[in-house]
């Protein structure tokens, strides 16, 4: 048995998530007729971004980029959701299967295989990256 993902890493894996994938598991949580409600619609902005630089590791702002957010409400417990780019279906799927966690209701486990699965894709994704980027790396000697 795995340990359940807090909230802050469930959202974080569902705004990586695909839009279909989205999608298609937030119509099945709300197939059962479930009282849903749209708090905030999906509404798109710019937000800061801050990157760590990876030798120091101190922050800077990188720039503002394009994201969408939206939050509902589902059988009594609110939902949230935030992605880079403005596709609100998306954004307003994540919102709906946050909730749908938040309830401990019937699909929440497949929202976690859900969240599950894309940090598999994210982590096969760095290591192909980091495999590409191997052959460049230069090793200095130090001469004392």
């Amino acid at each position: 048995m795995t340990d359940p993902l807090g909230r802050e890493e469930r959202c974080g894996l569902l705004a990586e998530a695909q839009p279909g994938e989205l999608r298609a598991l937030a119509d099945a949580c709300l197939a059962d007729g479930a009282d849903v409600r749209v708090l905030l619609a999906p509404e798109v902005g710019c937000v800061q971004t801050q990157v760590r630089e990876p030798v120091a590791g101190e922050r800077f702002l990188l720039g503002d980029v394009l994201a969408c957010r939206a939050e509902v409400e589902l059988a009594g417990h609110r939902g949230w959701a935030m992605r880079l780019g403005d596709d609100r279906a998306a954004v307003l799927a994540a919102a709906v299967l946050d909730a749908e966690v938040e309830a401990g209701r019937a699909h929440a486990s497949e929202v976690d295989e859900l969240c599950r699965e894309v940090a598999r894709r994210l982590v096969e994704r760095e290591e192909r990256e980091w495999a590409e980027l191997a052959p460049t790396v230069v090793e200095f000697e130090e001469l004392t």
